[in-house]
């Protein structure tokens, strides 16, 4: 969902960075030091940020999102959208080895392979074969048309890694005991692409950690960083903001999944009409009016309204009522089954721990309070009844979003009636009867209501002004090369 454009503004000094203009850019993502050399296929965002830089695939994305050539220099898509064939670059493997066809062809089936059992792995359902022809030449089939296709190619998870190693655009070093990866660009050359004798003058090099968000924000805030990625609701009430220094905190306007998930069918949760009841409950706007983020958008739905393009999906039945009707309807709900169990009505709640977790849970459970639920904060480590989702889309589709929530990746309630009508949508061609079976499966997901959505999910960086390359964008996702690639 896309939801805002203006800048917060922050009282941090926007001075010089920690490297001035010449030495190496500064960068920390917020997360556990040691999880920026996550291996495997669900890797954490820092991880993600530095496949992303090293490993490179057959395409990429840019500072705005946007997908361009990596391993793969061009490519055509045939008019039927079932085939998508790449002209690889004329370039070498690290080890000085040409890039053929076979090699990619191998290594993408060796990526689709491990992406198996994860919600990527579903959204790559479509991919029928994968041939590998003369020329540098490769075709992927599809069994039936994606536009956000190439989106999916562009994923940290799908670069390529051979023998360990990957063809840039950065190469990495990591000092012993360090939790440091220093990265340096490669040069064009040694990337199949026209050399340039003012590279290593134009270029700088980049310092990537992944840190605690409070120790990040102190960090920035002194000076001794350029930029901070991954900022999450969380830990947006640690930034100070002020007056000062309008444009230091970047918003993305990212479009994603915002609420909460039930992961339990038991007691209270056991129907799923009281599970509809926390979700009437909530004041959205109310909830999230101390955070001052101005153009954010609440939302009742899995998918985002404007997600749509083929179909207009029924609404939820209560959306035209007030929060006052919406409550009573809700009350009286909870209040028989209170009667009628003789028990108690209370949920607890999973939240990550942080100044803005803390908001979020005191705001609901003010408004489960009115309709006679008590909400209770889990302790570190316990699972709650419900949890917090709060993750950025990889793609613009409805299949995104309901891919989620699938019974093969969901260790809570969920429904194979919804699962079975996204995969009937697989080999569908008609891009119409395709999202009327993804409207069909958000029915019967909202009827089941292990879903409580609030809005869109909220990512935030903070960029030092003499720090160029970087721009806001729906994904989440910052690719690191814009930051240190010239120009001019």
């Amino acid at each position: 969902m896309r939801i805002w454009t203006a800048l917060l503004p922050v009282a941090l000094l926007a001075g010089c960075g920690s490297s001035g203009d010449s030495g190496p850019i500064e960068v920390a993502v917020i997360g556990e030091p040691e999880s920026l050399f996550d291996q495997g296929v669900r890797l954490s965002y820092g991880a993600q940020e530095l496949r992303a830089a090293t490993f490179e695939g057959l395409v990429a994305l840019d500072a705005s999102g946007n997908i361009v050539p990596a391993i793969a220099e061009r490519w055509i898509v045939t008019d039927d959208g079932l085939s998508y064939i790449f002209k690889l670059r004329d370039s070498n493997w690290p080890d000085g080895e040409r890039i053929a066809s076979r090699d990619a062809q191998r290594l993408l089936q060796d990526n689709l392979r491990r992406v198996k059992g994860t919600s990527l792995g579903l959204d790559l359902g479509k991919v029928d074969d994968v041939r590998a022809m003369a020329g540098r030449v490769i075709e992927i089939r599809l069994t039936s048309p994606m536009p956000d296709f190439l989106r999916l190619l562009a994923q940290p998870e799908m670069g390529f890694v051979r023998q360990g190693k990957g063809t840039g655009p950065f190469v990495m070093t990591r000092a012993e005991d360090s939790d440091v990866a220093e990265l340096t660009a490669m040069p064009p050359e040694s990337r199949g692409l026209p050399a340039r004798e003012d590279w290593e003058d134009m270029t700088r090099p980049l310092a990537l950690r992944a840190l605690p968000a409070k120790e990040a924000i102190d960090l920035f805030s002194a000076g001794d960083l350029d930029i901070v990625l991954n900022g999450q609701l969380y830990s947006l009430p640690m930034v100070d903001t002020g007056p000062l220094t309008r444009g230091t905190i970047r918003l993305d306007s990212s479009m994603g999944l915002f609420g909460l998930i039930v992961m339990t069918d038991d007691g209270l949760l056991s129907d799923p009409a009281r599970r509809e009841a926390l979700s009437m409950a909530i004041d959205r706007e109310g909830l999230m009016q101390s955070f001052n983020i101005g153009g954010w958008k609440s939302s009742l739905e899995i998918v985002p309204r404007e997600t749509w393009k083929n179909v207009v999906p029924k609404r939820v039945a209560w959306e035209s009522q007030t929060i006052e009707e919406r409550r009573a309807e809700a009350r009286r709900r909870i209040s028989a089954w209170a009667s009628s169990s003789g028990q108690t009505p209370t949920v607890s709640i999973k939240l990550p721990r942080g100044p803005g977790s803390d908001r979020v849970f005191s705001g609901l459970a003010r408004d489960f309070k009115t309709i006679g639920v008590t909400a209770q904060r889990t302790a570190a480590g316990e699972r709650g009844d419900l949890e917090l989702i709060d993750r950025v889309a990889r793609y613009s589709s409805p299949r995104w979003f309901l891919n989620q929530f699938n019974c093969e990746i969901r260790s809570g309630p969920c429904s194979e009636t919804a699962d079975q009508m996204v995969e009937q949508a697989l080999a569908e061609n008609d891009l119409s009867k395709k999202d009327e079976l993804f409207a069909s499966a958000q029915l019967e997901m909202r009827a089941a209501h292990f879903y409580v959505p609030i809005g869109a999910p909220i990512r935030w960086s903070l960029v030092r002004g003499n720090v160029a390359g970087f721009q806001e964008n729906p994904w989440g996702l910052h690719p690191l090369f814009p930051l240190v690639e010239p120009t001019t």
